[in-house]
């Protein structure tokens, strides 16, 4: 019994850590430190409080933050320069829906909010992704 949860927990572990390897391992960009809270009795983080919506937060983290809600439980930030290229003066990436897209000409990035993942090529690293937990009435980021 000893030996499986030894190896449960093993096996976490380095699950956990390749998605932090592949996210902070990226030569484009280099994270920034990150400490945010949002209060959702603000009118501009008013809308966090439905499921489907997102809020940009400009002057943050590298290029700025997206925050999604997928539930009034669960929330994810990400990066909003492009993972895929140096940050320049194009690579702040736009929101429509649940999908962040690029707008630089020599590219046709585009990523997916819940995921993180490039919509098209398995190759390319995922946006950067921020921790985001509920707090009562207010949501933090961090990193």
């Amino acid at each position: 019994m000893r030996h499986l949860i030894i190896l449960l927990l093993l096996s976490l572990s380095i699950s956990c850590s390749s998605d932090d390897t592949k996210n902070y391992n990226n030569p484009y960009l280099i994270p920034t430190t990150v400490n945010l809270q949002l209060n959702l009795n603000l009118p501009q983080y008013n809308q966090l409080k439905y499921p489907g919506n997102h809020v940009t937060i400009y002057h943050q983290g590298i290029k700025g933050i997206v925050v999604y809600c997928v539930n009034t439980d669960l929330y994810i930030a990400h990066e909003l320069s492009d993972p895929n290229h140096l940050p320049n003066d194009c690579s702040t990436m736009t929101v429509t829906g649940a999908i962040a897209s690029c707008p630089c000409p020599e590219d046709d990035n585009s990523y997916d909010l819940i995921t993180g993942q490039h919509t098209s090529a398995e190759e390319q690293y995922p946006m950067l992704q921020y921790r985001a937990k509920r707090e009562g009435n207010s949501i933090r980021i961090y990193n």
